[in-house]
């Protein structure tokens, strides 16, 4: 049985890191402006998600604490839907609607209500501090999926910008590098033309 020749494992050197004749300062310092962008993008991007979600969870919550539900009901018999509904709504139509606060004064305003609902149907309706009808706030699973979507979006767009930033200075390394390189071709073409009789 033959024996398999035994093999040396070699650790993965980073060449902008190792020790090689050719390379310059500037190798190093655009190895280090790389790495520090994509940490900088990950971390940005995470903490920049969980701030959105989190400001997008309390922007709720603080909607919720300046609306409260009220019992109401309708004044008249609520139209009949429309013919051809545009896409964009709910099917709901608006409708005048009067609920009584605990201190015994009387409120109407016109709130959405299902279409042909009898006058004397019971609604809830939702009210801010002035007693006006708003819309319902977002609350529950859906608050929460918002405010996770917003997060989502936020946190690739940070990372983003961060990325467009580092991009922006490595551009500018390279730029800088190449025009080293042509003043130091400058100084070295000419004595290589000489040292190649003058073919090089």
């Amino acid at each position: 049985m033959s024996r398999t020749p035994a093999t040396t494992v070699r650790p993965v050197r980073l060449w902008r890191w190792r020790r090689n004749p050719l390379r310059r300062h500037s190798d190093v310092v655009e190895a280090w402006i790389v790495l520090a962008a994509w940490v900088l993008v990950l971390v940005c991007g995470v903490l920049a998600g969980l701030l959105a979600a989190q400001a997008s969870a309390a922007s709720y919550a603080a909607r919720l604490a300046r609306v409260h539900p009220v019992s109401a009901v309708l004044t008249d018999q609520a139209a009949p839907p429309p013919a051809a509904g545009t896409g964009y709504d709910d099917g709901r139509v608006w409708a005048m609607v009067r609920w009584t606060d605990p201190d015994g004064s009387v409120h109407t305003d016109r709130a959405k209500v299902v279409p042909g609902a009898p006058a004397g149907s019971s609604v809830t309706v939702w009210a801010d501090h002035a007693d006006h009808v708003v819309a319902p706030p977002v609350t529950g699973a859906s608050a929460d999926l918002q405010a996770a979507l917003t997060g989502v979006l936020v946190g690739p767009s940070a990372g983003a910008a961060v990325w467009s930033a580092g991009w922006l200075v490595r551009n500018r390394l390279i730029r800088r590098r190449m025009a080293e390189w042509d003043e130091e071709w400058k100084q070295i073409g000419p004595r290589w033309g000489n040292l190649s009789g003058g073919r090089g």
